[in-house]
């Protein structure tokens, strides 16, 4: 069993940044594959970025060039740095761990974009 807590959830305006932090227990970190997905109001949950073991990272088209994800292995966490943020980008924000072949959920961090 896998246990992922999120962080760094908050209120900023447009055009603001904000980082997020996902910690996962166990001592297999190393393999896991990593991802942040959302959910905005009267939506659907949809991925937003994913980095593999080895480091390789891909992104949503809607987010790619303002939003960069990254993980510590040592420190067992995974990061989402969000830059430039819009209003659209409000929702909960949920990190997956895909480890082997099952799937674990945070319990997600809430980002507000507004003015």
């Amino acid at each position: 069993q896998v246990q992922l807590v999120e962080s760094g959830g908050g209120l900023v305006q447009p055009g603001g940044s904000l980082r997020l932090s996902c910690t996962a227990s166990g001592s297999m970190f190393t393999i896991y594959v990593m991802n942040w997905y959302r959910q905005g109001p009267g939506k659907q949950r949809e991925w937003v970025a994913g980095i593999t073991s080895a480091g390789n990272t891909n992104y949503a088209d809607s987010v790619k060039d303002r939003f960069t994800i990254s993980r510590h292995n040592v420190k067992n966490t995974v990061y989402l740095q969000m830059n430039s943020l819009k209003p659209e980008d409000t929702g909960v924000y949920y990190c997956h761990a895909r480890v082997v072949r099952s799937d674990y959920w945070g319990q997600g961090t809430q980002v507000t974009v507004s003015s």
